[in-house]
């Protein structure tokens, strides 16, 4: 797919406050963040490129010097999840994606 697109992928009563869940969208695992004293929702590869497996969706949340992150549960490696970019090691980045919130539906930008 060479343009991207937004793809309905869950209702907003599916979010789990300040927690993770993951999503199937265009053929990509994708984890949705909500931090709802934020009023922010969050979308990034569910993918870990340091423990190589799926899991992020399951990492804890919250903020570095007030960039959200998330935490990985494997090696703890922290992800800012506006920009990517790995707070340990910025030459690593993990895919970040659009999120929008309509008529209840979560919609991610892939």
């Amino acid at each position: 797919m060479s343009m991207s697109e937004w793809i309905d992928v869950c209702s907003v009563e599916d979010l789990q406050p300040d927690s993770g869940v993951c999503v199937w969208a265009d053929g990509r695992q994708i984890a949705l963040f909500y931090m709802p004293k934020e009023q922010a929702v969050y979308a990034v590869d569910n993918f870990d490129p340091f423990g190589k497996v799926n899991v992020l969706s399951r990492g804890m949340i919250g903020d570095i010097g007030g960039q959200p992150m998330v935490a990985s549960p494997l090696y703890k490696q922290h992800f800012n999840l506006e920009t990517g970019v790995c707070f340990e090691d910025e030459t690593v980045k993990i895919e970040t994606y659009g999120v929008r919130i309509e008529n209840r539906r979560v919609a991610v930008n892939v």
